[in-house]
Protein backbone atom coordinates (compact mmCIF):
# COMPACT_ATOMS: atom_id res chain seq x y z
CA UNK A 1 0.00 0.00 0.00
CA UNK A 2 1.70 3.57 -1.23
CA UNK A 3 0.89 6.41 1.39
CA UNK A 4 2.54 10.01 0.92
CA UNK A 5 6.09 8.55 -0.69
CA UNK A 6 6.57 5.88 1.02
CA UNK A 7 5.08 1.68 1.32
CA UNK A 8 3.21 -0.29 3.70
CA UNK A 9 3.63 -3.65 3.71
CA UNK A 10 0.83 -5.84 4.49
CA UNK A 11 2.76 -8.47 6.28
CA UNK A 12 3.22 -6.26 9.20
CA UNK A 13 0.15 -7.55 10.59
CA UNK A 14 1.71 -11.16 10.53
CA UNK A 15 5.23 -9.82 12.45
CA UNK A 16 2.67 -7.88 15.11
CA UNK A 17 0.64 -11.56 14.94
CA UNK A 18 3.25 -14.18 15.85
CA UNK A 19 5.21 -11.59 18.15
CA UNK A 20 1.91 -11.53 20.50
CA UNK A 21 1.53 -15.02 19.80
CA UNK A 22 4.92 -15.66 21.71
CA UNK A 23 4.62 -12.24 24.31
CA UNK A 24 1.07 -14.27 24.78
CA UNK A 25 2.94 -17.46 26.33
CA UNK A 26 5.68 -15.67 27.65
CA UNK A 27 3.04 -14.34 30.23
CA UNK A 28 1.27 -17.68 30.79
CA UNK A 29 3.99 -19.48 31.50
CA UNK A 30 4.89 -16.48 34.26
CA UNK A 31 1.81 -16.74 36.03
CA UNK A 32 1.11 -20.39 35.55
CA UNK A 33 1.49 -21.26 39.50
CA UNK A 34 -0.08 -18.35 40.91
CA UNK A 35 -3.83 -19.98 41.01
CA UNK A 36 -2.82 -23.20 42.06
CA UNK A 37 -0.07 -22.20 44.55
CA UNK A 38 -1.31 -24.74 47.37
CA UNK A 39 -1.40 -27.60 44.92
CA UNK A 40 1.41 -27.04 43.59
CA UNK A 41 2.96 -26.93 47.42
CA UNK A 42 1.64 -30.22 47.89
CA UNK A 43 2.80 -31.60 44.43
CA UNK A 44 6.36 -30.57 44.97
CA UNK A 45 6.50 -31.20 48.21
CA UNK A 46 8.10 -27.32 48.83
CA UNK A 47 6.74 -23.92 50.62
CA UNK A 48 4.28 -21.70 49.04
CA UNK A 49 6.99 -19.17 48.95
CA UNK A 50 8.95 -21.75 46.88
CA UNK A 51 5.79 -21.70 44.67
CA UNK A 52 5.91 -17.92 44.54
CA UNK A 53 9.40 -17.84 43.65
CA UNK A 54 8.35 -19.58 40.25
CA UNK A 55 6.84 -16.22 39.55
CA UNK A 56 9.10 -13.75 41.22
CA UNK A 57 12.18 -14.86 39.36
CA UNK A 58 10.39 -13.36 36.21
CA UNK A 59 10.57 -9.93 38.11
CA UNK A 60 14.32 -10.20 39.92
CA UNK A 61 15.50 -11.19 36.03
CA UNK A 62 13.98 -8.43 34.38
CA UNK A 63 16.03 -5.72 36.47
CA UNK A 64 18.84 -7.75 35.81
CA UNK A 65 19.06 -8.36 31.82
CA UNK A 66 16.50 -5.67 31.12
CA UNK A 67 19.04 -2.80 29.73
CA UNK A 68 21.60 -5.89 28.19
CA UNK A 69 18.36 -7.40 26.21
CA UNK A 70 17.16 -3.55 25.13
CA UNK A 71 21.07 -2.92 23.84
CA UNK A 72 20.82 -6.75 22.02
CA UNK A 73 17.93 -5.49 20.24
CA UNK A 74 19.00 -2.07 19.70
CA UNK A 75 22.54 -3.40 18.52
CA UNK A 76 21.32 -6.44 16.25
CA UNK A 77 17.56 -6.32 15.35
CA UNK A 78 14.36 -7.63 15.88
CA UNK A 79 15.38 -11.33 14.48
CA UNK A 80 18.44 -11.94 16.77
CA UNK A 81 16.89 -9.52 19.37
CA UNK A 82 13.01 -10.93 19.79
CA UNK A 83 14.46 -14.14 18.38
CA UNK A 84 16.54 -14.61 21.44
CA UNK A 85 13.68 -14.07 23.70
CA UNK A 86 11.40 -16.90 21.64
CA UNK A 87 14.08 -19.25 21.52
CA UNK A 88 14.56 -19.24 25.25
CA UNK A 89 10.53 -19.59 26.23
CA UNK A 90 10.07 -22.32 23.05
CA UNK A 91 13.09 -24.54 24.86
CA UNK A 92 12.90 -23.90 28.53
CA UNK A 93 8.93 -23.73 27.79
CA UNK A 94 9.37 -27.66 26.92
CA UNK A 95 11.46 -28.34 29.64
CA UNK A 96 8.91 -27.84 31.96
CA UNK A 97 7.17 -30.42 30.38
CA UNK A 98 9.67 -33.03 31.64
CA UNK A 99 10.28 -31.83 35.17
CA UNK A 100 7.77 -33.74 36.34
CA UNK A 101 7.19 -33.81 40.49
CA UNK A 102 11.31 -32.35 40.47
CA UNK A 103 11.29 -28.91 41.20
CA UNK A 104 14.84 -27.87 41.02
CA UNK A 105 14.60 -28.39 37.14
CA UNK A 106 11.35 -26.83 37.23
CA UNK A 107 12.69 -23.73 38.83
CA UNK A 108 15.69 -23.65 36.43
CA UNK A 109 13.43 -23.75 33.28
CA UNK A 110 11.16 -21.32 34.90
CA UNK A 111 14.25 -18.73 35.10
CA UNK A 112 15.58 -19.71 31.33
CA UNK A 113 12.08 -18.31 30.28
CA UNK A 114 12.49 -15.39 32.72
CA UNK A 115 15.59 -14.69 30.91
CA UNK A 116 13.71 -14.40 27.64
CA UNK A 117 11.02 -12.21 28.94
CA UNK A 118 12.91 -8.78 28.19
CA UNK A 119 14.20 -9.52 25.32
CA UNK A 120 10.20 -9.79 24.36
CA UNK A 121 8.94 -6.98 26.55
CA UNK A 122 11.78 -4.11 25.54
CA UNK A 123 10.92 -4.90 21.86
CA UNK A 124 7.67 -3.02 21.37
CA UNK A 125 8.78 0.30 20.36
CA UNK A 126 11.14 -1.55 18.36
CA UNK A 127 8.70 -3.63 16.26
CA UNK A 128 6.79 -0.81 15.84
CA UNK A 129 8.90 1.85 14.57
CA UNK A 130 10.24 -0.98 12.34
CA UNK A 131 6.98 -2.02 10.40
CA UNK A 132 4.21 0.38 11.19
CA UNK A 133 4.02 4.08 9.80
CA UNK A 134 3.43 6.73 12.54
CA UNK A 135 0.01 6.61 12.38
CA UNK A 136 -0.71 2.88 13.18
CA UNK A 137 2.07 2.75 15.95
CA UNK A 138 0.08 3.38 18.66
CA UNK A 139 -2.19 0.75 17.70
CA UNK A 140 0.23 -1.68 16.91
CA UNK A 141 2.07 -0.77 20.29
CA UNK A 142 -1.17 -1.06 22.57
CA UNK A 143 -1.69 -4.58 20.63
CA UNK A 144 1.05 -6.05 21.39
CA UNK A 145 0.58 -4.50 25.05
CA UNK A 146 -2.83 -6.46 25.34
CA UNK A 147 -1.07 -9.62 24.51
CA UNK A 148 0.40 -9.42 27.89
CA UNK A 149 -2.69 -9.14 29.44
CA UNK A 150 -3.92 -11.79 27.10
CA UNK A 151 -1.05 -14.74 28.29
CA UNK A 152 -2.05 -14.05 32.05
CA UNK A 153 -5.91 -14.23 31.32
CA UNK A 154 -5.36 -17.70 29.71
CA UNK A 155 -3.01 -18.67 32.28
CA UNK A 156 -5.26 -18.07 35.03
CA UNK A 157 -8.66 -19.35 33.69
CA UNK A 158 -7.10 -22.66 31.71
CA UNK A 159 -4.27 -23.37 34.46
CA UNK A 160 -6.86 -24.63 37.50
CA UNK A 161 -9.01 -26.75 34.72
CA UNK A 162 -6.10 -28.07 33.47
CA UNK A 163 -4.92 -29.28 36.37
CA UNK A 164 -8.10 -30.84 38.03
CA UNK A 165 -8.81 -33.21 34.49
CA UNK A 166 -4.81 -34.02 33.55
CA UNK A 167 -2.56 -33.04 36.91
CA UNK A 168 -0.10 -30.60 37.16
CA UNK A 169 2.36 -32.99 35.13
CA UNK A 170 -0.09 -33.01 32.17
CA UNK A 171 -0.75 -29.67 32.52
CA UNK A 172 3.34 -28.43 31.99
CA UNK A 173 3.32 -30.65 29.06
CA UNK A 174 0.42 -29.23 27.67
CA UNK A 175 1.65 -25.78 27.82
CA UNK A 176 5.30 -26.81 27.03
CA UNK A 177 4.44 -27.92 23.52
CA UNK A 178 2.43 -24.79 22.93
CA UNK A 179 5.70 -22.53 23.49
CA UNK A 180 7.97 -24.98 21.52
CA UNK A 181 5.63 -24.68 18.48
CA UNK A 182 4.78 -20.73 19.35
CA UNK A 183 8.61 -20.45 19.28
CA UNK A 184 8.78 -21.73 16.05
CA UNK A 185 6.54 -20.27 14.31
CA UNK A 186 8.16 -17.13 15.08
CA UNK A 187 11.56 -18.13 13.89
CA UNK A 188 10.20 -19.13 10.58
CA UNK A 189 7.87 -16.60 9.82
CA UNK A 190 9.97 -13.87 11.59
CA UNK A 191 11.25 -10.56 8.86
CA UNK A 192 13.87 -7.98 10.51
CA UNK A 193 12.68 -5.35 8.70
CA UNK A 194 10.06 -3.99 5.37
CA UNK A 195 11.95 -3.62 2.27
CA UNK A 196 11.56 0.02 2.50
CA UNK A 197 10.92 2.10 5.81
CA UNK A 198 7.61 2.51 6.49
CA UNK A 199 7.41 5.91 6.59
CA UNK A 200 9.18 9.57 5.99
CA UNK A 201 12.50 10.15 6.84
CA UNK A 202 13.18 11.24 9.87
CA UNK A 203 10.22 9.12 11.44
CA UNK A 204 12.52 6.01 12.43
CA UNK A 205 12.62 4.94 15.55
CA UNK A 206 14.98 6.08 18.47
CA UNK A 207 17.22 4.34 20.31
CA UNK A 208 16.38 2.86 23.44
CA UNK A 209 17.46 2.64 27.24
CA UNK A 210 20.69 5.24 27.14
CA UNK A 211 19.23 8.01 24.90
CA UNK A 212 17.66 10.76 27.13
CA UNK A 213 17.97 8.81 30.47
CA UNK A 214 19.36 12.23 32.41
CA UNK A 215 16.58 14.23 31.73
CA UNK A 216 14.37 11.64 32.37
CA UNK A 217 15.24 11.27 36.54
CA UNK A 218 15.75 14.97 36.58
CA UNK A 219 11.84 15.50 35.36
CA UNK A 220 9.96 16.47 38.95
CA UNK A 221 6.56 14.91 37.48
CA UNK A 222 8.13 11.47 36.10
CA UNK A 223 9.64 10.87 39.51
CA UNK A 224 6.50 11.00 40.88
CA UNK A 225 4.77 8.78 38.27
CA UNK A 226 7.63 6.58 38.96
CA UNK A 227 6.49 6.17 42.70
CA UNK A 228 3.05 5.96 41.19
CA UNK A 229 4.28 2.68 39.24
CA UNK A 230 6.01 1.47 42.01
CA UNK A 231 2.93 1.35 44.09
CA UNK A 232 0.31 0.19 41.61
CA UNK A 233 2.24 -2.42 39.48
CA UNK A 234 3.88 -3.98 42.59
CA UNK A 235 0.17 -4.42 44.09
CA UNK A 236 -0.36 -5.71 40.64
CA UNK A 237 2.34 -8.44 40.29
CA UNK A 238 1.71 -9.30 44.10
CA UNK A 239 -2.04 -9.84 44.23
CA UNK A 240 -1.87 -11.62 41.10
CA UNK A 241 0.83 -13.50 42.21
CA UNK A 242 -0.93 -14.54 46.07
CA UNK A 243 -4.32 -14.55 44.10
CA UNK A 244 -4.93 -18.14 45.59
CA UNK A 245 -3.06 -17.46 49.03
CA UNK A 246 -5.20 -14.02 49.44
CA UNK A 247 -8.73 -16.05 48.67
CA UNK A 248 -8.49 -19.17 50.65
CA UNK A 249 -8.58 -18.33 53.89
CA UNK A 250 -12.06 -16.92 53.54
CA UNK A 251 -13.27 -20.37 52.06
CA UNK A 252 -12.81 -19.40 48.05
CA UNK A 253 -11.86 -22.25 45.88
CA UNK A 254 -8.65 -22.83 43.96
CA UNK A 255 -11.25 -22.24 40.85
CA UNK A 256 -13.05 -19.19 42.20
CA UNK A 257 -9.39 -17.61 42.17
CA UNK A 258 -8.52 -18.24 39.13
CA UNK A 259 -12.43 -16.66 37.75
CA UNK A 260 -11.32 -13.80 39.82
CA UNK A 261 -7.95 -13.23 38.38
CA UNK A 262 -8.89 -13.99 34.68
CA UNK A 263 -11.48 -11.34 35.14
CA UNK A 264 -8.71 -8.98 36.51
CA UNK A 265 -6.86 -9.24 33.56
CA UNK A 266 -10.39 -9.41 31.82
CA UNK A 267 -11.64 -6.04 32.96
CA UNK A 268 -8.09 -4.67 32.40
CA UNK A 269 -8.28 -5.19 28.53
CA UNK A 270 -11.17 -3.63 28.45
CA UNK A 271 -10.02 -0.64 30.46
CA UNK A 272 -6.78 -0.80 28.55
CA UNK A 273 -8.82 -0.16 25.52
CA UNK A 274 -11.70 2.14 26.98
CA UNK A 275 -9.88 4.71 28.84
CA UNK A 276 -6.40 5.50 27.07
CA UNK A 277 -9.21 6.23 24.17
CA UNK A 278 -10.98 8.50 26.57
CA UNK A 279 -8.14 10.36 27.37
CA UNK A 280 -7.00 10.69 23.53
CA UNK A 281 -10.58 12.34 22.91
CA UNK A 282 -10.29 14.62 26.04
CA UNK A 283 -6.69 15.45 25.66
CA UNK A 284 -5.96 14.92 29.25
CA UNK A 285 -3.95 12.65 31.19
CA UNK A 286 -3.83 13.75 34.77
CA UNK A 287 -7.63 13.28 35.53
CA UNK A 288 -7.67 9.80 34.28
CA UNK A 289 -4.72 8.99 36.28
CA UNK A 290 -6.70 9.86 39.23
CA UNK A 291 -9.82 8.34 38.08
CA UNK A 292 -8.07 5.01 37.55
CA UNK A 293 -5.59 4.94 40.47
CA UNK A 294 -9.17 5.68 42.91
CA UNK A 295 -10.87 2.93 41.18
CA UNK A 296 -8.25 0.61 41.88
CA UNK A 297 -7.92 1.70 45.23
CA UNK A 298 -12.13 0.18 46.13
CA UNK A 299 -11.20 -2.53 44.20
CA UNK A 300 -8.10 -3.60 46.08
CA UNK A 301 -10.27 -3.23 49.06
CA UNK A 302 -13.25 -5.21 48.02
CA UNK A 303 -10.54 -8.60 47.67
CA UNK A 304 -9.11 -7.94 50.67
CA UNK A 305 -12.07 -7.99 52.88
CA UNK A 306 -15.18 -9.37 51.33
CA UNK A 307 -16.66 -12.71 51.78
CA UNK A 308 -18.97 -12.73 49.19
CA UNK A 309 -18.05 -14.58 45.86
CA UNK A 310 -20.45 -11.81 43.73
CA UNK A 311 -19.25 -9.10 45.20
CA UNK A 312 -15.35 -10.48 44.94
CA UNK A 313 -15.78 -10.70 41.09
CA UNK A 314 -16.42 -7.13 40.47
CA UNK A 315 -13.83 -6.30 43.06
CA UNK A 316 -11.62 -8.21 41.15
CA UNK A 317 -13.17 -7.22 37.78
CA UNK A 318 -12.79 -3.07 39.37
CA UNK A 319 -9.23 -3.68 40.21
CA UNK A 320 -8.22 -4.84 37.00
CA UNK A 321 -10.43 -2.93 34.74
CA UNK A 322 -8.53 0.65 36.49
CA UNK A 323 -5.72 -0.50 37.86
CA UNK A 324 -4.37 -1.88 34.01
CA UNK A 325 -6.02 1.15 32.04
CA UNK A 326 -3.53 3.61 34.07
CA UNK A 327 -0.85 2.06 32.39
CA UNK A 328 -1.29 3.19 28.86
CA UNK A 329 -1.38 6.37 30.02
CA UNK A 330 0.56 6.35 32.45
CA UNK A 331 3.34 5.15 29.72
CA UNK A 332 1.92 7.71 27.37
CA UNK A 333 2.09 10.39 30.08
CA UNK A 334 5.83 9.80 31.22
CA UNK A 335 6.62 9.42 27.50
CA UNK A 336 5.44 13.29 26.80
CA UNK A 337 6.55 14.84 29.58
CA UNK A 338 10.39 13.67 28.95
CA UNK A 339 10.62 14.56 25.48
CA UNK A 340 12.51 14.30 23.54
CA UNK A 341 14.01 11.36 25.60
CA UNK A 342 13.25 8.00 24.13
CA UNK A 343 10.14 6.08 25.11
CA UNK A 344 11.83 3.23 25.54
CA UNK A 345 13.97 4.88 28.54
CA UNK A 346 10.60 6.47 29.89
CA UNK A 347 8.55 2.58 29.45
CA UNK A 348 12.20 0.66 30.65
CA UNK A 349 12.29 2.95 33.80
CA UNK A 350 8.66 2.38 34.91
CA UNK A 351 8.34 -1.01 34.60
CA UNK A 352 11.61 -1.37 36.80
CA UNK A 353 9.63 0.22 39.67
CA UNK A 354 7.22 -2.22 38.89
CA UNK A 355 9.28 -5.24 39.19
CA UNK A 356 10.95 -3.72 42.04
CA UNK A 357 8.22 -3.23 44.17
CA UNK A 358 6.51 -6.05 42.99
CA UNK A 359 9.20 -8.31 44.52
CA UNK A 360 9.26 -6.53 47.62
CA UNK A 361 5.40 -6.45 47.84
CA UNK A 362 5.71 -10.66 47.44
CA UNK A 363 7.68 -11.43 50.36
CA UNK A 364 5.88 -8.62 52.53
CA UNK A 365 2.67 -10.29 51.77
CA UNK A 366 3.98 -14.13 52.70
CA UNK A 367 5.84 -12.56 55.23
CA UNK A 368 3.22 -11.00 57.52
CA UNK A 369 0.42 -13.28 56.50
CA UNK A 370 -0.92 -14.30 59.76
CA UNK A 371 0.69 -17.86 61.33
CA UNK A 372 -2.54 -19.14 62.45
CA UNK A 373 -4.52 -19.35 58.87
CA UNK A 374 -2.30 -17.60 56.39
CA UNK A 375 -4.78 -14.67 55.99
CA UNK A 376 -2.95 -11.83 54.03
CA UNK A 377 -5.35 -9.44 55.44
CA UNK A 378 -2.68 -6.96 57.15
CA UNK A 379 -0.38 -6.76 55.01
CA UNK A 380 -2.91 -6.56 51.80
CA UNK A 381 -3.97 -3.38 54.22
CA UNK A 382 -1.32 -1.63 53.77
CA UNK A 383 -1.17 -2.23 50.18
CA UNK A 384 -4.61 -0.04 50.26
CA UNK A 385 -2.79 2.69 52.14
CA UNK A 386 -0.14 2.70 49.36
CA UNK A 387 -2.82 3.08 46.94
CA UNK A 388 -4.52 6.12 48.43
CA UNK A 389 -1.04 7.80 48.79
CA UNK A 390 -0.62 6.83 44.96
CA UNK A 391 -3.78 8.64 44.67
CA UNK A 392 -2.72 11.80 46.14
CA UNK A 393 0.66 11.57 45.08
CA UNK A 394 -1.33 11.53 41.11
CA UNK A 395 -2.96 14.99 41.78
CA UNK A 396 0.66 16.29 42.39
CA UNK A 397 1.10 15.46 38.53
CA UNK A 398 0.94 18.77 36.16
CA UNK A 399 -0.83 18.65 32.61
CA UNK A 400 1.90 17.58 30.01
CA UNK A 401 3.03 20.34 27.73
CA UNK A 402 2.16 18.30 24.51
CA UNK A 403 -1.66 18.01 25.59
CA UNK A 404 -1.56 21.64 26.28
CA UNK A 405 -0.39 22.48 23.27
CA UNK A 406 -3.02 20.18 21.07
CA UNK A 407 -6.02 21.63 22.97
Amino acid sequence: MQRDGFKVYGYRWIMLFIYMLIVAVNQLIWITFAPITSEAAYYYHVTDLQIGMLSMCFMIIYIVVSIPASWVIDTFGIRIGVGTGAILTGVFGLLRGFAGPNYTILLIAQIGVAVGQPFLLNAITKLAARWFPMSERATASGLATLSMYFGILAGLLVTPYLVLSNGIGSMLYIFGILSIVTATLFILFVKERPRTPPCLSGQEERALVFDGFKRTIRTRDFNWLMLIFFIGLGVFNSVTTWIENILSPRGFTAAQAGITGGLMIAGGIIGALVVPLLSDHYRKRTPFIIIALAGATLGLIGITFTHSYTILLLSGACLGFFLLSSGPIGFQYGAEITYPASEGTSNGLLLLMGQISGIAMIFGLDIFKSPENGSMTNPLMLLIVGMILSVFISGKLKESAFMKNHD
